[in-house]
């Protein structure tokens, strides 16, 4: 059997609250440089004109949505792989990361298509207030990214993989190329410096596209190499069935609750649409400042669905349930120090986005809500995250039908219509579906179902 520091593990010794940390800061680090692929293209967009930054507000939650939906069998993925590390069993581990590459690219090319197809409509069905400009920019970016969604899903999963057996750098190093190209191809084409030609938004959509295709090579050709903390490069066998089994039996219930909060979600940004381009550009710009504590309790959620699994899986569940707390708890130090800043200076950091002076004063107001947010979010992701991995995905899916889509759309149309509150009322929405999944998935983790939970 082999070892588990040769499969990625802690050494042994190493106590846990390093441990979590040894996984989540090249985590948090690479989810943090993901998003500044979007937030650079923004900030650019938003600098080239601000129809092209409302556009945002239909093309980013539409691309994010199918992605996170596409991608939801990687809990599964964690959940098996990590377990499987966790006991020892390499080749267990590998079948698990190939039999989800191989679903996960099946997927992607099966959703990619009729995206591509049908973007003009569905920016019109779920935007119908929406200028003909704001239209025209968001078919022309969604366009260009969606044929190259199969390979990003394959990146995401890769990245997945990766980081359930304890390789959290290489889906970092990737992540720093991506950032460094998004960064330079955006400029050149949006703008049209040096020779290129001036696209605006197209100009952004083949930046990130590029990006995102060249991390995938870089994290497949990591997890193939025969240096992988797994033998993936290794010809497969009857062992991936079985593991694809597995996988989608974990997954299932993560794919009902990323389609569910997704469909919910597009709901919730439908009503920003209702209050005009004014509230749609200023929320792209809130959502672009969150993004970076977001994705940073991503971060400790992956370091957290991943020890989690493997402690399972070494028969540890005590270790794991520590382990689970402890990277809540220290994303939430994180990202209460967020929400003091977001307090402290909401329209300098608007004003990052966009020059126009009623965009930045109409989210400077919502980013003082934002800023209540933060530690509910903190808990509620990184928690969730860590069920996920191990491997009790069906409570999740029933907190996030509740609070995610009930409780979300519930609230932010009583206080951004009925209570005309408009983007302020929004967030406070989205503030109190946090304030409710974080009492719930609390009372779920007390209660402990998850350590018996078979994957």
């Amino acid at each position: 059997m082999e070892s588990k520091l040769a499969a990625g593990a802690a050494p042994i010794g190493t106590s846990l609250p390093r441990e979590v940390w040894r996984l989540a800061w090249p985590a948090m680090t690479q989810m943090l440089l993901l998003t500044t692929v979007f937030l650079v293209s923004r900030a650019m967009i938003g600098r080239h004109s601000s129809a092209a930054l409302a556009s945002m507000q239909i093309s980013g939650p539409l691309t994010w949505s199918v992605v996170a939906v596409l991608t939801a069998f990687s809990a599964g993925t964690i959940a098996v792989v990590g377990r499987a590390i966790g006991a020892g069993d390499l080749p267990g581990a590998a079948a698990a990361a190939r039999a989800s590459l191989g679903l996960g690219l099946g997927v992607g090319i099966a959703v990619a298509i009729p995206l591509t197809l049908a973007t003009g409509p569905i920016a019109h069905a779920l935007f119908p207030n929406a200028s003909a400009a704001v239209h025209s920019e968001a078919a022309a970016y969604i366009g260009i990214l969606a044929p190259v969604l199969p390979v990003v899903i394959a990146a995401l999963v890769a990245a997945a993989s990766l980081q359930a057996a304890g390789d959290t750098r290489s889906p970092l190093a990737a992540a720093v190329v991506g950032n460094a190209v998004n960064v330079v191809l955006s400029a050149l084409l949006i703008f049209g410096l040096g020779g290129f030609p001036r696209l605006g938004i197209r100009g952004a959509a083949i930046g990130t596209a590029i990006a995102f295709v060249l991390e995938a090579v870089i994290l497949l050709f990591v997890l193939m190499s025969p240096r992988s903390p797994m033998p993936c490069w290794a010809k497969p066998c009857g062992a991936d069935r079985d593991a694809l089994g597995r996988v989608i039996r974990v997954s299932w219930p993560a794919f009902g609750e990323k389609l569910l909060y997704h469909a919910g979600f597009m709901g919730f940004v439908a009503i920003i649409g209702l209050l005009g381009p004014v509230a749609m550009a200023s929320n792209q710009a809130l959502v672009s400042i969150e993004s970076i504590c977001f994705l940073s309790a991503e971060g400790f959620g992956i370091a957290s669905g991943a020890i989690m699994a493997q402690k399972l899986g070494a028969g540890r569940p005590d270790d794991a349930g520590r382990a689970g707390l402890l990277a809540s708890g220290m994303c939430i130090l994180l990202l209460t120090a967020c929400g003091l800043l977001f307090a402290a200076i909401p329209r300098v950091l608007v004003a990052a986005f966009t020059s126009d002076p009623e965009i930045v004063a109409t989210g400077a107001r919502a980013l003082y809500v934002a800023a209540v947010a933060q530690p509910f979010m903190a808990f509620a992701t990184v928690m969730g995250m860590g069920l996920r991995g191990a491997g009790d995905t069906r409570t999740v899916l029933a907190v996030t039908l509740l609070c995610a889509v009930g409780v979300r759309l519930a609230a932010t149309w009583t206080f951004a219509v009925t209570f005309d509150l408009g983007l302020v009322g929004v967030w406070m929405g989205s503030t109190t579906d946090w304030i409710c999944r974080s009492a719930l998935l609390w009372l779920a983790f007390s209660r402990g179902r998850w350590r018996t939970v078979r994957v």
